[in-house]
């Protein structure tokens, strides 16, 4: 899979995609990761990416035209490809999403700043807009490592297929709690089923302990189409 990120702030990239599983998975060849600076895509000796909103209003509007040309210049025809506009109009990023783009071989993520980007950039150029939740943030490089992060670990041979089988919103529902040694810490008591080793038994606590989690904690999980399947 190929991931370009489009961004102002390149910098920003450096440091989290240069530790853990991230990258491992780019040492591997298992994800060609670019981040890509958009003001390579000006024409002005003040490499000028934003201007000021027509119709008046505070802030600045970030123009259309290098996120066009960008998108034009690295798009692989060859390839099966989706452009992200990263926004907080967009629709909210959850598990289920982040398994949908592993469909693509190629992911475009535009990164907005400012007041946001120019409509044009909405309506003719981004086939899926995603926020990563109902709240504002400074730019789209945070929603755009979150994104990236979130399906680098779903490419098979990033991380074992178990790993990301029984995690949280797998199958709808918070996973279920763990533990480890001591079985006994500070008059805290791991449960006995898990030392039992019944697997049979640990698989239906497991199933239980996940139902109740998400009921205390995400009930709203449950209610989208009461089976406790994400829709």
């Amino acid at each position: 899979m190929r991931m370009d990120i489009v961004t102002i702030f390149p910098d920003m990239f450096k440091s989290p995609f240069a530790e853990s599983i991230v990258k491992r998975a780019l040492e591997k060849g298992l994800v060609e990761l670019n981040i890509v600076d958009l003001r390579r895509y000006t024409h002005d000796k003040h490499r000028q990416v934003d201007d000021a909103p027509y119709g008046g209003g505070p802030g600045m509007v970030m123009k259309p035209e290098p996120f066009f040309e960008a998108v034009e210049d690295l798009k692989n025809p060859s390839l099966k490809t989706v452009v992200v506009l990263l926004s907080p109009a967009g629709e909210v990023f959850n598990q289920r999403m982040a398994r949908s783009f592993l469909a693509y071989e190629q992911i475009i993520i535009l990164c907005g700043r400012y007041e946001g980007v120019d409509e044009r950039v909405h309506q003719h150029l981004a086939d899926k807009i995603v926020s990563i939740g109902d709240y504002v943030l400074t730019g789209g490089e945070l929603p755009a490592m979150v994104l990236t992060d979130a399906l680098i670990r779903l490419i098979p041979g990033v991380i074992t297929a178990d790993s990301t089988a029984e995690e949280s919103f797998a199958e709808g529902l918070l996973e279920y709690p763990h533990y480890t040694r001591p079985a006994s810490y500070r008059g805290m008591d791991v449960p006995a089923v898990l030392l039992s080793g019944d697997h049979k038994r640990i698989a239906a606590w497991r199933k239980e302990q996940a139902l109740k989690r998400t009921l205390k904690y995400r009930p709203d999980l449950l209610e989208d189409n009461g089976s406790g399947v994400l829709d």
